[in-house]
């Protein structure tokens, strides 16, 4: 690791300072809250769960605003204590663990919706995507996107995530989801350094690993009214049928999920998910429904359930990307793994890709120009997991491996970007490794 866990003269003196910067009730060191800030979504990979612990804070601090968090960053620099920021901890595999211990700064109390303007809505890093859309329907719009997880921090999103409900329109958040940020780099004197259009790019998806990011200007659009739309099919290939052909309906749709029975019995129970057939979930535009419904009548399936209003198409979000495979681990525990997959692959050779891995299941995301999906496995060790991606690969599949911690989106440029941002290496350390270092995914 970069760091060792420094002495605890270091972290108490920085703890007074911070007392001092923020007050004393938004710094700890009590052991809950120290372990509380030293998860996070890494129990949902089994590779990575065998390698727990990979790190815990010695300190972690609650800035209340912005500006607190440009104070935080640059006290810590002049303490020389590793820096790890965090949202809501949902991230996935590692990304907010402090690997090197020092200091977690949990942004979820700088959470100010700032200004919403036509087109446009600025928010502090912590303020929850679901506070965001909110907050955007109050005025008549809506986000672009927002991740399966909408409790996730606006900053956390565009820290970790890639894309989500909505992508399928807009694309990834590297798309122009994002049009400012205002960012602290490690330094001494660190103060909230204000950046736009694609000066934003080289901080996104980066895991606070180049800056903290402290406010985040998101792009709206004019409000829509969604449904959630609830299908099923006798057979998983029938659904396969035509998830290309959703993508292509006018509205275009939000939201287009489909899984096996056995992943989609695993989803929480509702009246419109039958056992023993397959799911096809979707949040569309009220116009477009009734040719949704064409579609899938016409290849055998039936509609079961449309329902109105903002809370049914959010619940329907949990059931999408990631999703399918933690509940399925629920019901199953100690059992699946996940791999990304994608490609025109994935459907048409969707009984080969099934035979990789044992117990092998697709689940399927319907995007512009190729579907995505997460296929899951029995777990029978690392080993297997690995063997397996060139077998995808060979299929036509590109791949990418969820089952590390480290920045692969740009990795080069990201290390370059962080020995400008970040000369003494304390932010978010062992989570920047040289290209090559681990199995990422395929470029297909």
């Amino acid at each position: 690791m970069p760091h060792a866990d420094l002495d605890q003269a270091t972290i108490d003196a920085l703890a007074i300072e911070l007392r001092e910067l923020l007050g004393a009730d938004a710094v700890s060191d009590e052991p809950q809250a120290l372990d509380r800030a030293s998860i996070d979504g890494s129990h949902l990979s089994p590779v990575i769960a065998e390698q727990l612990p990979l790190g815990r804070a010695q300190l972690v601090c609650y800035p209340a605003t912005a500006e607190d968090i440009a104070a935080t960053v640059g006290a810590a620099v002049r303490h020389g204590v590793p820096i790890t920021p965090r949202g809501k901890g949902t991230a996935n595999y590692g990304q907010t663990l402090p690997m090197a211990g020092g200091l977690v700064v949990d942004t979820s109390r700088a959470r100010k919706i700032l200004e919403v303007g036509d087109g446009w809505l600025r928010a502090e890093a912590g303020a929850t995507m679901i506070a965001i859309e909110q907050a955007a329907i109050r005025s008549g719009q809506q986000v672009l996107q927002y991740p399966s997880t909408a409790q996730s921090t606006v900053g956390g999103f565009v820290s970790g995530g890639s894309g989500g409900t909505g992508s399928i329109a807009h694309g990834m958040i590297h798309t122009g989801f994002v049009t400012a940020l205002d960012v602290v780099h490690a330094v001494p004197d660190a103060t909230l350094i204000h950046v736009e259009g694609e000066a934003t790019e080289p901080y996104l998806h980066r895991y606070g690993t180049v800056g903290v990011i402290a406010t985040v200007t998101v792009r709206l659009e004019p409000l829509q009214e969604w449904r959630a739309f609830f299908a099923s099919f006798d057979d998983f290939h029938d659904l396969l049928s035509v998830i290309r052909a959703f993508p292509e309906l006018e509205p275009t749709p939000r939201l287009v999920s489909g899984d096996l029975p056995t992943l989609a019995e695993a989803l929480p129970a509702d009246p419109a998910i039958f056992p023993g057939r397959a799911s096809l979930r979707a949040i569309l535009d009220a116009d477009s429904v009734a040719a949704a419904t064409a579609l899938v009548e016409a290849a055998g399936g039936r509609v079961d359930d449309v329902r109105e209003g903002a809370q049914a198409c959010i619940k329907l979000s949990m059931t999408s990307y990631n999703h399918p495979i933690e509940w399925l681990q629920k019901a199953y525990p100690n059992t699946y793994f996940h791999v990304e997959v994608w490609g025109d692959a994935i459907i048409d050779r969707i009984d080969e890709l099934h035979e990789v891995y044992d117990g092998g299941m697709l689940h399927i995301e319907a995007q512009q120009g190729r579907p995505i999906g997460m296929l899951a496995g029995v777990y029978h060790g690392a080993d297997e997991v690995y063997a397996g991606l060139p077998k995808i690969e060979a299929l036509g599949v590109g791949w990418h491996n969820p089952h590390q911690w480290y920045v692969d989106y740009e990795p080069a440029a990201t290390i370059a970007f962080a020995a400008e941002t970040d000369p003494q290496g304390l932010m978010n350390p062992g989570k920047l490794v040289a290209p090559g270092t681990f199995q990422t995914g395929s470029q297909m």
